[in-house]
């Protein structure tokens, strides 16, 4: 007579897993890092819809914190998190849209 206890402690059933080293080895991902960015957008960029489009191109965590826009500029603090390789890809492509990309290089009041 097999029932669902024996099943569950019959030794020859337990499961097996992998030493740590071999699991953490084939799980490791690229290192996340969040950097912050002043863009600056001319006129003719106010109206397009540039950090949508950024974030349909790139797997990041966007955090917008602090913006500016007028009829003649926009410009815009935005926090970045994700893969380093990922947010040099993503500040390369603003850049070939028009939008100038500096770091902010302070935190003076952390929020």
């Amino acid at each position: 007579m097999s029932d669902a206890r024996t099943l569950k402690t019959n030794p020859s059933r337990k499961r097996r897993t992998a030493p740590a080293a071999s699991r953490t080895a084939k799980t490791s991902k690229p290192e996340v890092e969040s950097r912050r960015f002043w863009l600056t957008y001319p006129a003719k960029l106010i109206t397009r819809p540039v950090i949508w489009q950024l974030s349909q191109r790139y797997s990041f965590v966007f955090n917008v914190r602090q913006a500016s826009v007028t009829d003649q500029i926009g410009i815009l603090c935005l926090e970045l998190e994700g893969p380093r390789a990922d947010i040099k890809a993503a500040i390369r492509w603003l850049e070939k849209q028009g939008v100038t990309v500096e770091p902010v290089e302070i935190n003076v009041i952390e929020s």
